[in-house]
C-alpha cells in the first residue's frame, strides 16, 4: 500500500521535533550547569576566599597589637588590633553569607572562626586587661607561647579552609569550563542538524512532493497543449496519485466527449450544409412565386375593378357584395405579394453596402410618408447628429418609412410625435424610434417581430403583418438587433443596433 503524504509528514514532522527537543534538553541542561557553575565561583567561593583571607589577616593584627602592648606597655600599640576587630566582624559576616549554600565548607568555617574566638576569650582579652591592670603576668615567655599556640591553632583551620576552598575553585572552575564546552558542543550538533535537517527535508520534500507533481504537471501540460493521447502517469504519494488518477479520468472522458463532439459537428456541418441549400430554395421559391403571381394577379385585380365599374348598379346588391370582397381581396392579395417579395430580397447579398449617412436614409423616408405625415399633422423630431454606417441605402430607408409609418399608423387621439435618437454602445450605434401612439404590451414584445402576426384585425388597422419582421430581417442583415422597449411610459418605443463604420471602408 502506497504510504499518504499526510503520514510521510506526520513522520517526518515527528522526527524534526524529536531532534530539537533533544538539542534543546542538551544545550539548556548545558546552560544551567555552566550559570551554576558561574554562580559559584564567582558569588561564592571567590568572595568567601577573600574574606577568611581577611579575618585571617584581622587575627594576626590583633595578635600582634596585644604582643606589642603587652610587651611596651603602651595604649598606641592597640590602635591596629582595635582596627582589625571591627575588619574581622565585616569579613566574617560576610564569609558566613558567602558559604550559605557550602555546607561543609560553612563547617570548616565555623571551627576556624570559633578558634580564634577561644584565643580572643582566652588569651587576647585577659592579657589585655591584666597589663592594663599593671600586671607583667602575661608577658612571660610562658604566657606568650601560649596565646601563640591557641591562635596558631585557629591559623591551622584557617588554612585549611583555604585549601577547601582552593579545591572548590577548581571544581567549579572545572565545572564551568566542562559546562561551556558542552554548551558550544550542543549549539554546533544544533546548528550541524539544522542544516543538515534542512537539506534533508529539502530533498525529501523534493522527492515526495516536487518530482511527482513535475511529471503530472509536464504530462497535464502535454496533453493541454493538444497531446490529448498523451496519457497522465500516476506516481508519488497516495493523495498526488489520487489527483493524477482524477486528472487521467478527466482526459480520457474529454477525449471521449471529443470523439462525440466531433462526430456531432460534423452531423451538425451536414445538416447546415442541408438547411442553407433548403433555406435558398425557399427564399428562391419565394422570390420566384411572389414575382411571378405578381403579373396574374394584377389581371385578376383589373379587371375585377372594370367588372365593378362597369356593371355596379345593374346586378342586385348581392352581385355588388361579391364582386367588392373579390376587388379588396385581390387588392390585399398584391400588397402581400409585394411585402413578400421585398422580404424575400432581404439579404440575398450585400454587394450594395456602403459608407452610408443615416441622416440621408431618414430624409428618404420622410420624403416617402410626406402624405402620411401632411394627412396626421404628424411632428417627427430627429436627431440632428445621426452617424454614418455601412449598409444598404435601400435598405435603410425601407427600415426607417416601416417604423416610423407604423408610428402613424398606430396612433393615438393627439397629434402624433415621433423622436428618433442615437448613442453610442460599445461598438455600436443604439437608434431608438418613439412616438406617443397606442403602444404594445410587453407580453407581445417576440410576436410582434414575427412574420404575418398581427395584433389588430384588419378592419382596425391595414396591413399585411410583415413590417417589423422586414424591420428585424434588415437589422440582423447590417449585424445589429432590434427589439422592443417594455419599460417605455407611454406610447411605443422600438430599439436597434447597427455597427460603428470601420474608417478602413471607403465612402
Amino acid at each position: 500500500m502506497v504510504q499518504s503524504l499526510r503520514a510521510r509528514l506526520n513522520i517526518l514532522i515527528a522526527i524534526v521535533t524529536v531532534v530539537i527537543i533533544v538539542v534543546t534538553a542538551v544545550s539548556t541542561a548545558a546552560f544551567l550547569n555552566l550559570t551554576d557553575a558561574r554562580h559559584r565561583l564567582l558569588n561564592q567561593i571567590d568572595p568567601a576566599s577573600l574574606s577568611a583571607g581577611q579575618v585571617l589577616l584581622a587575627y594576626v593584627d590583633e595578635e600582634t597589637g596585644i604582643r606589642g602592648y603587652i610587651l611596651g606597655r603602651n595604649f598606641a600599640y592597640l590602635q591596629p588590633a582595635i582596627s582589625a576587630l571591627k575588619s574581622q566582624t565585616s569579613a566574617t559576616k560576610q564569609l558566613n553569607a558567602a558559604l550559605t549554600d557550602q555546607p561543609a565548607l560553612l563547617r570548616t568555617a565555623k571551627r576556624a572562626e570559633h578558634l580564634g574566638q577561644v584565643w580572643q576569650t582566652n588569651w587576647a582579652l585577659p592579657a589585655y586587661k591584666t597589663t592594663a591592670a599593671g600586671s607583667s603576668t602575661y608577658a612571660t615567655p610562658t604566657e606568650l607561647a601560649q596565646g601563640k599556640t591557641l591562635l596558631d591553632r585557629a591559623r591551622a583551620a584557617f588554612t585549611t579552609l583555604n585549601k577547601q576552598l582552593s579545591a572548590s575553585r577548581q571544581q567549579y572552575g572545572d565545572n564551568l569550563t566542562s559546562a561551556t564546552r558542552q554548551l558550544v558542543i550542543a549549539l554546533l550538533v544544533g546548528l550541524v542538524l539544522l542544516v543538515g535537517g534542512t537539506i534533508a527535508v529539502s530533498v525529501t520534500l523534493r522527492r515526495w512532493i516536487t518530482r511527482p507533481l513535475e511529471s503530472v504537471t509536464d504530462d497535464a501540460r502535454q496533453v493541454t497543449s493538444g497531446e490529448l493521447a498523451h496519457p497522465i502517469n500516476v506516481t508519488g504519494p497516495s493523495e498526488i496519485r489520487a489527483l493524477a488518477a482524477d486528472m487521467e479520468a478527466m482526459r480520457v472522458r474529454i477525449v471521449q466527449e471529443l470523439g462525440e463532439v466531433e462526430s456531432a459537428r460534423a452531423e451538425t456541418a451536414e445538416r447546415n450544409v442541408a438547411l442553407d441549400r433548403s433555406n435558398q430554395e425557399l427564399e428562391q421559391f419565394a422570390y420566384v412565386a411572389s414575382h411571378d403571381l405578381q403579373e396574374p394577379l394584377r389581371k385578376i385585380t383589373s379587371f375585377v375593378q372594370l367588372l365593378q365599374q362597369r356593371y355596379e348598379g345593374q346586378l342586385d346588391a348581392r352581385a355588388d357584395e361579391y364582386i367588392g370582397f373579390v376587388v379588396d381581396g385581390a387588392s390585399r392579395m398584391q400588397q402581400l405579394i409585394s411585402d413578400l417579395l421585398a422580404f424575400s430580397r432581404v439579404g440575398r447579398n450585400a454587394d450594395r453596402f456602403q459608407l452610408t449617412p443615416l441622416a440621408e436614409t431618414v430624409a428618404a423616408a420622410l420624403d416617402n410618408l410626406d402624405i402620411a405625415l401632411r394627412e396626421t399633422s404628424a411632428v417627427v423630431n430627429v436627431e440632428p447628429d445621426l452617424p454614418e454606417v455601412v449598409g444598404d441605402p435601400i435598405l435603410l430607408t425601407s427600415l426607417w418609412q416601416n417604423l416610423i409609418g407604423n408610428s402613424l399608423k398606430f396612433r393615438s387621439e393627439t397629434v402624433p410625435r415621433i423622436d428618433i435618437d442615437v448613442r453610442s454602445r460599445g461598438g455600436f450605434w443604439m437608434v431608438s424610434v418613439s412616438d406617443n401612439g397606442i403602444g404594445i404590451e410587453p407580453r407581445f414584445a417576440d410576436k410582434v417581430f414575427v412574420i404575418f402576426q398581427r395584433l389588430h384585425g384588419r378592419d382596425a388597422y391595414p396591413g399585411t403583418g410583415i413590417g417589423l419582421a422586414l424591420c428585424k430581417k434588415i437589422v440582423e442583415f447590417h449585424g445589429g438587433q432590434i427589439w422592443l422597449d417594455a419599460e417605455a411610459s407611454s406610447g411605443t418605443r422600438i430599439c436597434f443596433t447597427l455597427p460603428v463604420a470601420r474608417r478602413e471602408i471607403p465612402a
